[in-house]
């Protein structure tokens, strides 16, 4: 499933150490559901998928065939599932948080100011996710729903109208939040392991020779047997380790022993089996290669099997889903994206969020996609692109953090990435060839998402740097204020600033019109740190400004919702008297307005304009009370 953001099903909201609190063998079960529902899917559709690229429909495929593919399936499962992200790539962890905002975050912070291009590899990874995101519901539930076609030919009509229904019903529950049903999806998960193995293995009993298949000469002389289709060949081929992002950026919620575990004793072996079962009945029956997942099972296990499907390609979807919303959180508070509202579903799990903006663009991605291909064979070609592109960024940025963080020389840091890497770029080069056919979908999607954070993050800098020309530096401001001091009222004023030096645009609003002062002013600002979460002893830094002001800077980590009056509460230890009740927060609403002269082109500036209309209020992102909030309009030209 490419690159999702640590999912919100998680296990602990105390960060990296909590999930030893939970035991070993329940969090082996977990990431079983989570972590492993996507991958754990694609033998609906990979294998056949393979074959079809190879012999084209209505051709049967020769042994050679089917032994070079299985073969091929086999070792991409070893190498790039296995030995890249089981062993590798599960080490690289950001304070016990995976995932590649994450990884961007550890080596942006390793470079130091040279991380500009890290930033640039972060937004690519980023916007190709949400591609991934609409893709992986819309195909998944679409390739499970389709056995019903072997059940009765008959109901092949009711394939998408069902698989619409399905969806619509996935997307209207996000709201009520996932832990009651995250609950099922480790069971669930695992009896769908557990199917999917017995059926497999009950087909290699009557084909031994697919066991040949684990001896890598046969991929490599199908590929050399085959050129260009087998090169095509290839981008089917890697459907079958689609899901392998998620068990990295779900590291922090189940921890590395559990997710390895679960991956090495059942999930891989399940699906060996299951890819060789597939092989060996095609083998016996070219005409099962209109769907041999289904055709493993028995006429009398068929409508169960499209059941536990279904069921195991909505907990494949859900992964996705609110892998979507962490990552939107995460790029929030990395400045990538416009404020938007974060719901909290849980009271205990931290990273259980729902964000109803996000919600709503997902299904009418995913409802379009259902409409424009129909069919999990028309939508599979448009899958690759989104997946490999992911992985092609996790490998540069992991070369990075192994030489600069683990402190590795650099000949035994390319020794161990390169090779992966060079598989990485031939899998993305062989799914560019299905740009046509579906492949296009995700690299437009992608291409807009990365336009809209890198004009959001360049709008968001050009107008920093414009206000602070115009701004007075707070020292100053408050040694003159002292000096002669204008009428004072009871309570405390607090204005909130994204630069604690200056004085915040609220403040001289407030004098200009008012002409009074607060007998207590804070000037606040909320930092976001390059941690997934920050200790609450680092969360309140208070230093005094002359006598009556004080500056205070709160920390959040890019992973945690801020919550403005919890982290002043804990500020009374420091010796501040917080009432919220005679406590008064100060924002300033800019307006924005094109200037004549900017730094970006006009159609940048109206794009920055209109998503920081969309923008969710500040007050609501921050959790302020909105009793206790005066807001000072401004107008400013971008």
């Amino acid at each position: 499933m490419s690159h999702h953001a640590p999912t919100t099903t998680g296990v602990s909201p105390e960060g990296p150490d909590a999930p030893a609190k939970v035991s070993f063998w329940a969090l082996t079960l977990g990431s079983i559901g989570v972590v492993y529902g996507d991958i754990g899917t694609s033998p609906l559709y990979a294998l056949r998928e393979s074959v079809l690229a190879a012999v084209g429909p209505g051709n049967p495929a020769s042994e050679p065939v089917v032994l070079g593919i299985l073969s091929l399936i086999i070792w991409a499962l070893l190498i790039v599932v296995t030995a890249k992200y089981v062993l590798v790539l599960l080490r690289a962890d950001n304070n016990g948080e995976g995932g590649t905002l994450a990884l961007m975050a550890l080596a942006s912070r390793a470079l130091g100011r040279s991380s500009g291009i890290v930033i640039l590899l972060g937004i690519i990874s980023g916007a190709l996710f949400y591609g991934d995101a609409i893709i992986t519901p819309a195909l998944s539930v679409l390739s499970a729903v389709e056995g019903l076609k072997i059940v009765t030919p008959h109901l092949e009509t009711f394939v998408v109208p069902i698989t619409v229904i399905i969806l619509i019903a996935l997307f209207a529950v996000q709201s009520r939040g996932t832990a009651s049903v995250a609950k099922l999806f480790g069971p669930l998960t695992l009896v769908w392991f557990a199917a999917i193995a017995v059926a497999g293995f009950w087909h290699i009993g009557q084909n031994l020779n697919v066991l040949l298949a684990f001896n890598p000469y046969y991929g490599v002389n199908f590929l050399i047997h085959h050129g260009v289709i087998g090169f095509y060949t290839l981008g089917a081929v890697f459907l079958v380790a689609t899901g392998c992002e998620a068990l990295y950026a779900d590291l922090g919620h189940f921890g590395r022993g559990p997710i390895r575990f679960a991956w090495l004793a059942v999930v891989l072996p399940a699906l060996l089996i299951n890819y060789l079962g597939q092989g060996a009945l095609v083998l016996a029956d070219p005409k099962a290669i209109e769907n041999p997942f289904f055709l493993l099972f028995p006429q009398w296990a068929l409508l169960p099997m499209v059941l536990l499907a279904t069921a195991a390609t909505v907990i494949a979807s859900q992964a996705v889903i609110t892998g979507a919303y962490s990552l939107t959180q995460q790029a929030i508070q990395l400045g990538l994206l416009p404020r938007m509202e974060i719901r909290h579903t849980s009271e205990s799990l931290v990273g259980q969020i729902y964000m109803p903006r996000v919600n709503m663009l997902l299904l009418m991605g995913v409802l379009l996609l259902v409409g424009l291909f129909r069919s999990s064979s028309a939508l599979a070609s448009a899958y690759g692109i989104a997946v490999t592109g992911t992985m092609v960024v996790t490998a540069l940025m992991a070369i990075i953090v192994i030489k600069r963080v683990w402190g590795w020389h650099w000949i035994a840091t390319f020794a161990l990435m390169l090779p992966f890497l060079f598989i990485d770029l031939t899998f993305l080069a062989a799914n560019m060839l299905k740009v046509v056919e579906g492949g296009w979908m995700p690299l437009l999607l992608g291409a807009l998402v990365m336009t809209i954070m890198y004009t959001w993050r360049r709008g968001s800098r050009l107008l920093f740097e414009k206000t602070r020309k115009q701004e007075i530096p707070l020292a100053f401001l408050v040694a003159n204020l002292e000096k002669k001091p204008p009428m004072r009222v009871p309570g405390t004023a607090v204005f909130l600033t994204g630069d604690p030096e200056f004085a915040p645009t609220a403040l001289m609003h407030s004098l200009k019109h008012y002409k009074v002062l607060h007998e207590n002013n804070v000037v606040l600002t909320i930092e976001t740190a390059d941690t997934p979460r920050v200790d609450l002893s680092e969360r309140v830094r208070i230093e005094p400004v002359g006598h009556t002001f004080s500056r205070v800077v709160l920390r959040f980590g890019f992973m945690e919702s801020p919550n403005v009056p919890k982290a002043l509460a804990i500020a009374r230890k420091h010796g501040w008297q917080f009432d919220i009740m005679s406590t008064s927060f100060f924002l300033s609403r800019r307006l924005l307005k094109p200037a004549v002269q900017s730094g970006m082109p006009r159609w940048q500036d109206r794009l920055f304009i209109a998503l920081s209309r969309q923008a969710n209020d500040a007050t609501d992102y921050f959790q302020i009370p909105t009793g206790r909030v005066v807001e000072v309009g401004t107008q400013v030209t971008v």
